[in-house]
């Protein structure tokens, strides 16, 4: 009876003991790998790096901050003093990413890190000059070391064929890491209008021979060409997203990235993101860098297509065409067709709508749908209400209420800022 008690209780604890155990949280094998890493990265500026890490799929977090410096307390006013520019012991601006190794692998990052910057610079990227823009990778783990070491090997060599020097990017473990300053942090989100440096080489680990375009079209006639991002860069993308997109216009528009503007002679400077070059005949007329506003874009594509015409004044200045001027004589015994921002290339008035007023300007019953806008016209002593184009904002004309067939509105539009689109063309 005692034997099977104890052998009982023996059991019972055991089963007990196992539970307990069960409870404990699991230990972590010593050679046990996380997939949640961490690289901090340097490769200039922070405020675009930092951007174009939290854009790439498998990135969980990226902070700007301070690294592999000594001897002072690490801020932007410390680093930035005129006696450290050059100082050895100067903490690099860098990047602090913890990634996902399970979505985006070490290799894949740092591909990214070696295509997003000019690693052969030493101390420097672009205009940036002096020790905090060094280029260096501070690993946290052997592995990444030796992806590090193998990548630089390959990048050195597409370099050499594309005639880069030696690549200056330093390979270090990570010793300390110290967040930069809040208003660093998400810097392009919190300033929403501007550029991204871009010092790319152009040169690229997936394709060693990306095919160039053509330039040679680009050396007749006028042309528009954005100088784009070849990672992410958030002012390409709303310039895109509230200029570009929407843009018809007659000059033809083209995307190209710095290493891409081979036979055009240029003026600006191409390392920021976006820059808007203005091409006649191959050479620059007018160039803006960083983003710029639709009524930037127009007013400056006015003065690049327009010149000092009587179009332009009317246009930007509001001026009105002389009745029965040249480019309505072309214009009112058009066939069946739309009539469309001389600018932007959007449609305006559709022929259909179109009446003889006997003024001597162009008269509609009413516009394209949703093309205009209206504005109070108190000049001249007149109460009257001008009409002006959505898509470029450019001045078309005045709308005259019941002044048209059987008391329709009639829409008095000048004929110099429109072109004509026939029907069949459409």
């Amino acid at each position: 009876m005692l034997k099977r008690i104890g052998y009982a209780l023996l059991v019972a604890l055991t089963l007990i003991g196992g539970w307990v155990l069960a409870q404990q949280p699991a230990k972590v094998p010593s050679q046990a790998s996380s997939h949640i890493k961490t690289l901090v990265l340097g490769s200039g500026c922070f405020w675009g790096a930092e951007k174009r890490y939290e854009a790439m799929a498998g990135v969980l977090d990226a902070q700007s901050g301070y690294a592999d410096g000594s001897g002072f307390k690490a801020s932007y006013s410390a680093i930035t003093h005129a006696k450290r520019r050059f100082d050895e012991n100067n903490y690099a601006e860098v990047v602090k990413v913890t990634y996902n190794a399970n979505m985006l692998s070490t290799e894949q990052l740092l591909m990214r890190y070696f295509e997003s910057h000019d690693p052969t610079q030493k101390n420097r990227q672009g205009n940036d000059i002096g020790t905090q823009y060094r280029s260096i990778i501070l690993y946290s783990e052997p592995e990444q070391q030796a992806v590090a070491v193998n990548l630089t090997a390959q990048y050195q060599a597409l370099l050499d064929e594309a005639g880069y020097g030696e690549i200056q990017t330093q390979i270090m473990p990570l010793d300390s890491f110290y967040p930069a300053e809040e208003y660093h942090q998400n810097y392009l989100a919190k300033n929403p209008n501007g550029y991204c440096p871009d010092h790319s080489t152009g040169v690229v680990f997936k394709e060693k021979h990306d095919k160039q375009p053509s330039n040679k079209g680009l050396l007749t006639g006028k042309h528009i060409v954005v100088i784009d991002s070849q990672s992410y860069c958030p002012y390409c993308e709303k310039l895109k997203k509230t200029v570009l997109n929407d843009y018809q216009g007659s000059i033809p528009l083209h995307f190209r990235y710095a290493n891409q503007l081979q036979e055009l002679a240029l003026t600006t400077p191409t390392w920021a993101t976006p820059t808007i070059l203005f091409i006649e005949q191959g050479k620059e007329v007018y160039g803006h860098q960083g983003l710029i506003n639709k009524d930037g874009f127009y007013r400056a594509l006015g003065a690049f297509k327009l010149g000092d015409s009587e179009a332009y004044k009317v246009a930007f200045n509001s001026k009105t065409d002389a009745p029965f001027c040249k480019q309505y004589d072309l214009f009112k015994n058009s066939g069946e067709g739309i009539f469309i921002d001389k600018l932007s290339g959007a449609p305006l008035f559709d022929t259909k709508d179109r009446f003889n007023s006997g003024t001597g300007w162009l008269s509609f019953k009413h516009p394209v749908k949703g093309s205009v806008t209206y504005h109070e016209d108190n000049s001249y002593g007149m109460r009257r209400t001008e009409i002006r184009s959505k898509s470029s904002g450019i001045h078309l004309g005045h709308v005259f209420a019941k002044e048209g067939p059987r008391g329709t509105d009639r829409y008095c539009i000048n004929a110099t800022v429109l072109e004509f689109v026939a029907k069949g063309k459409l």
